[in-house]
């Protein structure tokens, strides 16, 4: 299945990025990009998201330095433009993979797109990871620990059923049950030309 993979290379990520668990630390992917295509693209995806799940814990700083977290919500906006770009990489590997299909008469539309059902599963990896260092925080009191146990119990359910979700409707668009029809985000606050506090400069 190809969500077992996508989840299996988040907890790689994951496990990685806190071996040193700092976000000015250096990205390598070790998938290569002509070979291992999707694995290459699920590693990056997934990094991109547990950095900028640490930069969003940074920047709630109350004590944070304004010239910092300046800096620091420039670098989460190139972060979103990122995420958002990879996303659509991914799709673009599934429209290539899907390409040939005969898609049927009736086949229905799904409400978002592979990659972006890969997007919350890569987010729903960290909610994970970071649900589970709550419930054995050994300074927490065991009120809280139950809770936070509670939570991460709900939190893999749902990563079983988005899971289940994703592969499903890759077996339907691989059946011509279901059809891929990928719109950009044409995000306009990052182009020059479209924001017109930019356009001003």
């Amino acid at each position: 299945m190809f969500t077992q993979r996508a989840n299996k290379i988040f907890q790689e990520v994951i496990n990685k990025y806190h071996i040193i668990n700092t976000v000015d630390q250096n990205f390598v992917n070790p998938y290569d990009k002509n070979a291992q295509l999707i694995e290459h693209l699920l590693y990056r995806k997934c990094w991109i998201d547990t950095v900028q799940w640490h930069y969003e814990d940074i920047i709630r700083d109350p004590n944070i330095d304004p010239v910092a977290a300046l800096k620091l919500k420039r670098q989460i906006d190139a972060s979103n433009q990122d995420r958002t770009d990879t996303v659509e990489y991914i799709d673009s590997y599934f429209l290539d993979k899907y390409k040939h299909v005969e898609v049927k008469k009736n086949a229905k539309i799904n409400t978002e797109s592979p990659a972006w059902g890969v997007d919350r599963l890569s987010i729903l990896a960290l909610k994970i990871f970071h649900m589970d260092e709550e419930a054995n925080r050994a300074d927490a009191s065991p009120e809280y620990r139950l809770k936070c146990k509670e939570k991460l119990d709900v939190l893999l359910e749902q990563r079983i059923d988005l899971s289940t979700a994703i592969d499903q409707l890759l077996e339907d668009i691989a059946q011509g049950e279901k059809y891929m029809k990928v719109y950009k985000q044409m995000k306009m606050y990052n182009d020059d030309e479209m924001n017109p506090v930019l356009r001003k400069k």
